[in-house]
């Protein structure tokens, strides 16, 4: 079942929890990361805790835990659920404290739900998904998995609109991510992605998909390209903890990339990548 955390409390999803004056509600001023579970075990739990720190870091949050201790609340969490395949939400804030731009002294907030992952259906893969060009629009700092999403949540609607999975940005010229994702094409059998910087997310899965790459003797190689590239490669893909890997195969609802079906490299890596996670 699904299951919530509160500050020490465990409590229902939907149960009325949050105070008026709460940073995160007020501000955005807060972190978040997502975790899955598969079979009842963690996938990259550590990879997921090291960067939680690292945007607590960078926005100047102190956690009062550490990261056993954050380890022990998940896997209770977890335990409480009574699921074995499911998402964990982490989201922490500076606190509860009235309203003021400068930093409270208080203790922080901390959140978490557990809740049944969403499966991509198998037709939808072998299918593949459509992807739409947008501006991206974000702040400098993409690199903190912040709270503050309105413009990732706007181009995602916009990208929803048009009957597309997801929306690739586009920085002065140059594809830097998905909404919620990390982005890849292939040419001539090699895989290129965004280098990793301020404007983008070091994704998780992006960690694992490069590992794979390098067992499986693909070459991964890690530059900028622009739009036209994408437009032009024999395959694009995405990834991210909740799609996993998937292939994109057309743009703006009628353009191809290659002949319009989920290519060989995507497929390779997406079966390791199953393998592993089983």
């Amino acid at each position: 079942m699904s299951i919530a955390y509160l500050n020490g409390i465990f409590i229902k999803p939907d149960e009325p929890a949050i105070p008026i004056d709460e940073r995160g509600h007020q501000f955005g001023d807060g972190i978040y990361e997502v975790m899955r579970f598969y079979n009842g075990k963690p996938f990259m739990l550590d990879e997921h805790l090291d960067r939680l720190f690292q945007s607590a870091s960078a926005i100047r949050l102190k956690l009062q835990q550490d990261r056993e201790a954050l380890k022990q609340i998940i896997y209770e969490l977890v335990n409480r659920s009574g699921m074995t395949n499911l998402d964990v939400y982490i989201q922490i804030t500076r606190g509860i404290a009235s309203r003021n731009h400068l930093f409270p002294d208080c203790p922080v907030s901390i959140a978490m739900t557990a809740k049944p992952f969403r499966e991509i259906p198998a037709e939808a893969r072998e299918e593949g998904a459509s992807g739409m060009l947008h501006p991206d629009e974000r702040w400098e700092n993409c690199y903190i998995k912040s709270l503050n999403l309105l413009p990732n949540i706007l181009a995602k609607q916009a990208a929803y609109e048009q009957g597309c999975l997801e929306a690739i940005l586009v920085r002065n010229g140059q594809v830097t991510e998905g909404t919620s994702s990390n982005v890849y094409m292939v040419k001539q059998s090699t895989i290129f992605t965004t280098p990793l910087s301020k404007h983008i997310l070091s994704g998780i899965t992006r960690i694992a998909v490069k590992a794979i790459a390098e067992d499986l003797a693909i070459p991964f190689v890690e530059r900028y390209f622009t739009p036209d590239e994408l437009l032009q490669a024999d395959e694009v893909f995405v990834t991210s903890t909740t799609l996993e890997i998937m292939p994109i195969v057309r743009f703006d609802g009628d353009r191809q990339i290659l002949d319009g079906k989920p290519g060989p490299i995507a497929n390779a890596l997406y079966d390791r990548f199953k393998r592993i996670t089983e």
